[in-house]
């Protein structure tokens, strides 16, 4: 099946997204944890201003698009990389890429601060994988420009132009979860995406069918942990599918959201999803780890109504997850 023959994520062409002015919409962000926060200052202060970059007058030349590809894998220093092209349905509305090429950088998350959640050290962790990835795209985009090629940095906390799922799940990162983050058959989850784009043509991946769409219609459990009641029992048939020609399972936003900006950042979803018996789900020295406990605390009212920024449509509302009627009873 042709990934790009059907219409796929990304194809409504969002607006960019701006977590200011997305702060404001669901009431503003009540989260304040000092390392978090530190580590949002050096993405902002420190890594942004070093996304652009000086490229090398002589350039190198590969002899075939697989060889620039393994160099520039060899090149990366992220957990997972893949390659794929970039297409119209990739670009937020308003922007333009002038890149043929994206290459997708996925940097995991350890799982030790996720065992509660939402948590301040889970929030931190996913500030401190943000940083990371910053400095891997840096690094990445520096090494092609040193071989005369140009390219530009897409990170997913600066002004991004391109949506990263839909890059990472054409680059093989996965399959997208009933949670609507793409799950990696190897790693869970647990990672944050980011890109380098490039004119360099090189040897592309390939979209991945891992089984991990099939087995997310038999598992529930982040439908059932999830705090705000926010993920659903099906799919949602609008027309728009993924990669293996699934609809797609579309999370209630105007529920998540408003609960994100307050608890921590959440990330409940993440932790407790059961993809391959939790095998992902270990410490640093590879033990495995309890499932996460779940507080759950006061969820915030949902929104409804368009706002300046973002709309949020009312998905299902009149479902509740197995945990949510165990409480109303």
């Amino acid at each position: 099946m042709s990934y790009v023959s059907l219409p796929v994520l990304g194809q409504s062409h969002a607006a960019p997204f701006n977590w200011q002015t997305w702060y404001e919409d669901v009431g503003g962000r009540t989260i304040s944890i000092p390392e978090a926060d530190a580590w949002m200052r050096a993405i902002v202060e420190d890594q942004v201003p070093r996304f652009d970059g000086r490229v090398a007058p002589m350039q190198q030349h590969f002899a075939t698009p697989r060889e620039a590809a393994d160099w520039v894998k060899a090149s990366a220093k992220s957990d997972i990389v893949g390659i794929c092209r970039v297409e119209a349905a990739d670009v937020y509305a308003g922007r333009s890429v002038d890149a043929q090429y994206a290459i997708v950088l996925g940097s995991r998350m350890r799982y030790e601060h996720f065992v509660e959640v939402p948590s301040e050290q889970a929030a931190v962790e996913c500030l401190r994988v943000y940083h990371q990835l910053g400095e891997e795209v840096i690094a990445l985009a520096n090494a092609i420009r040193a071989i005369g090629h140009a390219c530009t940095v897409e990170h997913p906390l600066g002004d991004s132009s391109v949506m990263h799922i839909p890059l990472a799940l054409k680059a093989g990162f996965g399959e997208l979860g009933r949670h609507g983050s793409i799950i990696h058959p190897t790693f869970g989850p647990l990672f944050r995406i980011g890109s380098v784009l490039t004119n360099l043509e090189m040897a592309i991946d390939d979209p991945v069918d891992a089984g991990i769409g099939a087995f997310c219609d038999r598992c529930k459990a982040c439908r059932q942990f999830c705090p705000p009641d926010a993920i659903p029992d099906s799919r949602f048939d609008d027309g728009i599918v993924d990669h293996t020609g699934r609809p797609r399972y579309v999370v209630d936003t105007g529920k998540c959201f408003p609960y994100f900006a307050r608890q921590n950042y959440c990330s409940a979803c993440l932790a407790v999803c059961a993809w391959a018996r939790k095998s992902w789900a270990v410490g640093l020295d590879g033990q495995p780890l309890p499932f996460p406990s779940v507080p759950f605390g006061t969820t915030p009212p949902p929104l409804s109504q368009r706002v300046e920024h973002h709309s949020y449509p009312q998905i299902r509302r009149s479902e509740a997850s197995p945990h949510h009627r165990s409480k109303q009873k």
